[in-house]
């Protein structure tokens, strides 16, 4: 674990600044090689994004946050709409450097709050039985296991959380 004295800042950021991009291509590079068991190149992660795009995280329809820990940018996330009450997340991720320091949450907070500002009364993921942290982070944070409401070629475990 990082020994970081600074706190958290977490704010809405266009995914496609140079800080979001860094982060969203290092998160896909994680899940990626993960599923695969092996380093992912720069043309898959190229791919990959291309894939499963990002345009639904600008509002009305959704958001994109950057987290930053000591003015360094280490985390990030999404939550677009799914329908009028219901926010999906994505892309939730913190720099292996900094996990253990509260970056997770502090992007829950202000995912959900910026899910809240969206209309949304409920938050809703899908993440796989190998992403353990995240499915940690997310129980500790109040989100409860649900049946399957996407079929998503990754997806194996999905959550819900309501919102207050």
């Amino acid at each position: 674990m990082s020994t970081y004295t600074t706190s958290w800042t977490v704010t809405p950021e266009p995914f496609d600044t140079p800080d979001a991009t860094v982060l969203r291509r290092a998160y896909y590079a994680e899940v990626a090689g993960r599923y695969w068991k092996r380093s992912v190149t720069e043309a898959e992660i190229d791919r990959g994004l291309l894939d499963f795009p990002d345009e639904g995280l600008v509002p009305p329809t959704g958001r994109f946050v950057v987290g930053r820990l000591g003015g360094e940018a280490l985390a990030c996330g999404g939550i677009r709409m799914l329908d009028a009450l219901t926010g999906e997340l994505t892309r939730v991720y913190v720099d292996p450097r900094a996990r253990g320091t509260g970056g997770g949450a502090a992007l829950l907070e202000v995912l959900e709050a910026e899910g809240r500002a969206l209309g949304a009364e409920r938050v809703r993921l899908d993440t796989r039985s190998d992403l353990v942290e995240a499915r940690a982070l997310y129980a500790r944070h109040g989100y409860v296991e649900i049946p399957a409401y996407n079929s998503g070629p990754y997806a194996e475990h999905w959550f819900e959380k309501r919102l207050a």
